[in-house]
This record gives structure tokens, C-alpha cells and sequence, in this order.
């Protein structure tokens, strides 16, 4: 573990030692007793249709009283203190997405230079005073968008200036396997690990409907309930595409059920 954390006092054996207190137990650990977060993962998402970018993490371990994150050059970029009644209770599960300035706002080379490629380490102490400790390893392979299409009609770029195409039952969404990197932003056009993909399709009007699925790397095309909306209710789809260092690639559209 690196300086963020106060070190925890030597002891004399290489046991840890409980110290029995009037409140609860604290036990004081080498460091050899640091232990690792079952998930600690920071990554970044694209919302290509949109232009916009923004870095998220997800952490998951034994509950804790304090969390950190820091870059590749060792700069605290999240200092979390619990307090109180929660710090007694403790976290486990932390998920935080940062804003998504558009690309007007904040140009992809400004965000990639602002976060680093590297080793970000995530650092915690549990409620118990051991320490935590984990690496995750930051990227700017981004996922090239995938081009989709719903019952073989190419879907628009701009909803706003496209209803999109009228379709019939049975509705089917597919879209070409992503096998590289952003063309455009990032590390360009280089192969990449797909580990897989996600679907939404939603409408709003005339009442709210969203379908949700997660599929393989290898699945690419999804049919949807028959019966799924009536003629002339306009649905939004989604196709979210993540690869191995969890940095995942967005691209919406719209289509329309015919008439």
C-alpha cells in the first residue's frame, strides 16, 4: 500500500493482536494482513451519440470506514471518511459516475490527459482497522460505436431529425461485432476484447416500457416480445459495448412501429 493510508502499529508477533475495548473490537494488523477489494474496478463510458465522456468506478469488499483512489502519479482523486452512525454500520458497495460534459466542453484529448493510463490503486480500512488494497488498471481503449439496424433497417444518428424506421413484428436489433478501438478518440482503431454487450430498448409514451438484456461477446442480434408496443409508438434502443478494462462504448438511435 502506498503513503495514503496511516500505517497501523508494529507488533512484536506475527499474529494480530484483538485489543478488547469498551465499544467494539479493534484489531490491529502487519502488513502482511492487508486485504484485497473483491471488486475495484475504474473505467470509463462513451456516449457516442451524444459526445460526451465520463470516468466511474465500482468498489465491492468487506464493509469499511475509509476509501481512496488515487492515480498513476499517487494523487488522491476520491477521499471518502465515514462519520457517525454509518461509520459504525460501514459500506461495501460504492458505485459513483462522474459528470459528462459534452465534447464542446471538454474535448476527449483534454478528459484522456485529465485521467491518465495506468494503475489506479483503491485503498480502504474496514471496520475492524485492516487495510485494503487494489489495483485497477485504467485504459483509453475506448469501443468502436457498432452500427445497428432493427428488422434489417439502418437506424438514424440524430433521432431529432429522424423518427427512424417504421418496423413490423417480429422486431429484431442487431448490430456488427466490435473487434477495435474508437476510430476517432483515444487509442485509435486497435484490437480490443470484447466481454459483452448491452441492450435497451424503451419508449416513453404512451406508458413508460424498458427491456433490458446482457449478452455474450458472440451474440449480436436480439428478437424482442412479439406484441411489444402498438402502430405509430416511437422506442429509443441502446447498444452498450464493454471491453476487458470495463470501459464501455454507447451508441442510441430510435425506431417506430409501422402502421
Amino acid at each position: 500500500m502506498k503513503k495514503h493510508m496511516k500505517k497501523l502499529p508494529r507488533i512484536s508477533t506475527a499474529a494480530s493482536i484483538l485489543l478488547l475495548t469498551s465499544t467494539s473490537p479493534v484489531i490491529l494488523a502487519n502488513d502482511h494482513d492487508e486485504i484485497p477489494f473483491s471488486v475495484a474496478n475504474v473505467f470509463f463510458e462513451l456516449n457516442n451519440t451524444d459526445g460526451d465522456l465520463g470516468i466511474h468506478a465500482l468498489i465491492d469488499g468487506e464493509p469499511w470506514k475509509k476509501l481512496i483512489i488515487a492515480d498513476t502519479m499517487d494523487r488522491k482523486m476520491l477521499n471518502i471518511r465515514l462519520t457517525g452512525r454509518l461509520k459504525q454500520q460501514g459500506l461495501t458497495e460504492l458505485f459513483f459516475e462522474s459528470a459528462e460534459p459534452t465534447f464542446d466542453e471538454l474535448l476527449p484529448e483534454e478528459f484522456f490527459s485529465r485521467f491518465p493510463e495506468g494503475e489506479y490503486e483503491v485503498e480502504g480500512v474496514t471496520l475492524e482497522g485492516v487495510e485494503m488494497d487494489s489495483m485497477s488498471i485504467v485504459t483509453h481503449l475506448m469501443p468502436a460505436p457498432p452500427n445497428i439496424s432493427v428488422s434489417g433497417n439502418p437506424v438514424p444518428d440524430d433521432c431529432d431529425e429522424d423518427p427512424g424506421p417504421a418496423v413490423t413484428d417480429p422486431y429484431t436489433v442487431s448490430w456488427d461485432p466490435v473487434s477495435m478501438s474508437h476510430p476517432e478518440l483515444g487509442r485509435k482503431n486497435e484490437p480490443i476484447d470484447v466481454v459483452k454487450y448491452e441492450l435497451v430498448v424503451e419508449r416513453e409514451e404512451p406508458d413508460p416500457l424498458k427491456f433490458s438484456i446482457d449478452l455474450p461477446p458472440g451474440v449480436t442480434s436480439v428478437q424482442l416480445p412479439s406484441g411489444l408496443a402498438n402502430p405509430g409508438e416511437e422506442f429509443k434502443v441502446e447498444v452498450l459495448v464493454r471491453e476487458e478494462s470495463g470501459n464501455q462504448t454507447a451508441t442510441e438511435s430510435c425506431f417506430q412501429i409501422a402502421d
